[in-house]
């Protein structure tokens, strides 16, 4: 029978990417809850209807999974967060206090071709601020995203956080004589130019039904880098970030405009310095979008920032740590057949003391249990064979400085501990 492949665009995640994910998640956590972030999650599976109205027709046509279930009711493994996340807020928008700041890391889908930098199954870290209708929100959103980057080793030569205004590129827009209907299939041919060639963008920019003169205006308006001094929301958002410690990641650009519809302000991308990869994150201001699924009014910004594309910038950067799959602090070998019962009580000993011990489970050559030891990053081994049974002690092998010395069994549990503590100012 041939192997049995994975589903086209999914993950295996062997222990040591899981360990790279954890990494991750253990940084967002402690990134997020700094600034006063909750932690909360949504449904994997929503109706279809949720994203119908408000993501646009290429989120929910072409790159959502969406299935009939039993009743007949369309389907879909959730895309994206912030749709589910406003409806969360609907549903008890008169009763949570304000502001709300929520943060999440979890699994999304997505029925893309994939592609360096682009799964069908991905994890996502989806971080949000609804109640304040202001700059200085948006800011620090943005502040957020740069002290994650901060935490991973990403600085500002490495990373940027470029950003616009829907409002302002509205205002651009109607300035070109674009009608407001033409406007939104617009805004999507924007966001795909760095996605297709020259020839094939301007195709498909020109099927909106631009005049020869608004083209060119749309090229000069993509091209100026000092329109945000004309943008009230721009400028106050930039006082802020600069505040906030973030403005050494931020610049203006005119070409980031986010294809979702339900944009209404202030957008950013975050994107690798060389340029090699597709957004970092996206997200920005979304004013009517708890009130379009059915609560009250609730201005919200935020940001979704996917684990694949980290990883990828990460590892170009040599920013990737150095992890070890293993949890065990110890690893207890079988001297022989008749020491294994022994092993056994010992292993059973040292976790009921609070350490993480595995017992190798069987007598092979010491070398090769210490072998297995070292590939696995376990810093410390036991043995314990008959002359240390007689002896009533434990040698103790430090895999790290290639040290060993002698412990009486009574105080192993002690000099282990103290052999595990990190170094001070560590």
């Amino acid at each position: 029978m041939p192997a049995i492949q994975a589903v086209k665009g999914a993950r295996d995640f062997y222990p040591e990417d899981l360990a790279l994910r954890r990494w991750m998640y253990e940084r967002i956590r402690r990134v997020s809850e700094s600034y006063g972030y909750q932690e909360f999650d949504g449904p994997f599976l929503e109706r279809l209807e949720l994203y119908a109205a408000k993501s646009g027709e290429e989120l929910v046509k072409e790159q959502s999974f969406v299935f009939p279930d039993r009743g007949g009711e369309m389907i879909t493994l959730r895309p994206e967060l912030t749709l589910s996340l406003a409806r969360m807020i609907a549903a008890r928008s008169s009763t949570l206090p304000r502001p709300i700041r929520w943060w999440s890391f979890g699994p999304f889908w997505r029925y893309e071709r994939p592609q360096k930098g682009r799964a069908r199954e991905f994890y996502q870290w989806n971080i949000d601020l609804l109640g304040p209708e202001n700059a200085q929100a948006d800011a620090e959103i943005a502040s957020v995203a740069a002290a994650l980057f901060r935490a991973v080793g990403l600085g500002p030569d490495r990373i940027r956080i470029l950003v616009n205004n829907r409002r302002l590129v509205d205002s651009q827009l109607e300035a070109l004589g674009i009608p407001a209907d033409r406007r939104p299939g617009l805004l999507r041919a924007i966001d795909r130019r760095d996605k297709t060639t020259a020839a094939a963008w301007a195709s498909q920019v020109q099927q909106e039904g631009l005049s020869a003169e608004q083209f060119a205006g749309l090229a000069a308006m993509l091209e100026n880098k000092q329109a945000w001094r004309e943008a009230p929301e721009l400028t106050a958002f930039f006082d802020a970030a600069e505040t906030l410690g973030a403005s050494d990641y931020l610049a203006y650009d005119p070409t980031v405009v986010r294809g979702l519809d339900y944009y209404t302000g202030t957008v950013f991308e975050a994107r690798d310095a060389g340029g090699r990869h597709r957004a970092v994150l996206g997200g920005g201001r979304y004013d009517n979008l708890v009130a379009d699924v059915g609560g009250d009014p609730v201005p919200g910004v935020g940001f979704a920032l996917g684990d694949v594309v980290l990883g990828l910038v990460l590892r170009e950067n040599d920013a990737l740590p150095d992890l070890r799959p293993s949890p065990s602090q110890v690893l207890v070998t079988a001297f022989d057949e008749a020491s294994i019962q022994d092993s056994l009580r010992l292993a059973v000993d040292l976790r009921a003391e609070g350490l993480k011990a595995e017992w190798y489970p069987q007598a092979d050559r010491l070398p090769k249990q210490l072998k297995y030891a070292d590939r696995l990053g376990i810093p410390i081994a036991l043995i314990a064979g008959p002359d240390e049974r007689d002896a009533g002690t434990v040698t103790v092998k430090d895999l790290r400085s290639r040290q060993q010395l002698q412990v009486p069994r009574a105080e192993l549990g002690r000099r282990l501990r103290q052999m595990l503590e990190p170094p001070r100012g560590s």
